[in-house]
């Protein structure tokens, strides 16, 4: 581990702010006049001395912004002050039709919004509800994780309205990101949750541009839900639009599939071998975080064996297998997230070392 790693980071760091948009449209909207469609809002954080050669992306996850990276709900300073204290200038955005980035009332698609008890019971007072075996762990949210809760409230007042078909959220994100990549140059790209596939796309479509990919318990299993259902999803295996395989894939009916497992809680599907090889991520390096306690502990294996036999190399950290215990899927919100933080930045420095040696 760097030395840099332990080092608390209970102050703000002191660092410069910008914001700016990029991507979208102008098209027609429901009142018959011209409005500006799918933009994608970018805050732009740099340290005062900026040390590390390549920026970190952050790319939220479902129902939530940027603003999860800031700050902790119980006022902590975020892993935005944990990383622009190790020196790195940051992007952080909100994901197109959320947030600072507008919906648009009949042009873009329907949303929903998560409700107190899908908070509770996935992701802050696990333990209470129990809907997995690894559930009755979780002990790292700050307070009770329950309505009424302080700390509960100023989450889930955070909390907002997001596209409901993944499909037009990675279109938009894959239209939107790439133009961004494009105009800042290389980049960490680090994800959470739904925004896991987010970066399966981008890295596909820029792989010369995402340096490396860090995977906050990103969506899955690969082509089906777990856990809360059972539906198909992921047609591509572990994104709702085509990456780019060799032998190509024209229809996710050319992705031959094979149940390696089913229980209760999920069922792994993966490719029948000899499974197709992705063309494009084999060359970014990648890194899969799990928790001790969130349901990905039940099925984020699903999502590594996918990418390894697809030829990516990826790194899967499961926390307590270092000693870091009772945390649940939002990880980097916990009472504990320097010490994840400083797990993830030990990883990225290794990757860049590797870089700056080629």
């Amino acid at each position: 581990m760097s030395s840099d790693q332990s080092r608390p980071t209970s102050r703000r760091t002191p660092h410069m702010r910008d914001y700016f948009y990029v991507g979208g449209s102008y098209v027609t909207g429901s009142g018959g006049s011209e409005i500006a469609h799918g933009q994608l809002y970018v805050e732009h954080l740099v340290p005062i001395e900026t040390t590390r050669s390549i920026p970190v992306l952050f790319i939220h996850g479902n129902g939530m912004t940027a603003s999860n990276f800031l700050n902790t709900p119980d006022g902590r300073p975020g892993w935005a002050d944990y990383f622009l204290a190790q020196g790195y200038e940051l992007y952080l955005v909100d994901q197109p039709c959320r947030g600072r980035s507008p919906w648009h009332q009949g042009v873009d698609g329907r949303r929903s919004v998560m409700s107190v008890y899908k908070i509770e019971s996935r992701f802050t007072a696990t333990a209470k509800y129990k809907l997995w075996p690894q559930a009755a762990l979780h002990t790292q949210w700050p307070g009770s994780g329950t309505k009424g809760d302080p700390v509960f409230d100023a989450f889930y007042k955070s909390i907002v309205p997001s596209l409901t078909s993944p499909v037009e959220v990675s279109q938009l994100v894959k239209a939107t990101g790439t133009q961004l990549l494009d105009r800042i140059g290389p980049v960490i790209l680090v994800t959470h949750s739904q925004s896991g596939s987010l970066g399966w796309i981008l890295g596909d479509s820029r792989p010369h541009l995402v340096r490396a990919i860090v995977a906050l318990e990103p969506v899955g299993p690969p082509f089906q839900q777990a856990v809360f259902a059972s539906a198909p999803s992921r047609a591509y295996g572990i994104a709702d639009i085509p990456l780019t395989f060799d032998p190509p894939v024209s229809s996710p009916s050319d992705l031959t599939t094979v149940t390696l497992e089913r229980t209760a809680l999920y069922a792994n599907i993966q490719q029948a071998p000899p499974a197709r090889q992705l063309r494009h991520l084999p060359r970014v390096p990648v890194l899969v975080v799990t928790s001790e306690s969130g349901y990905h502990a039940v099925y984020d294996h699903c999502t590594v064996q996918f990418l390894r036999d697809a030829g990516v190399d990826v790194t899967h950290i499961r926390l307590e297998a270092l000693g870091i215990r009772g945390n649940g899927h939002i990880m980097f919100m916990e009472r504990n997230s320097v010490e994840i933080a400083g797990v993830v930045e030990n990883w990225i420095s290794g990757v860049l070392s590797t870089n700056e040696a080629s």
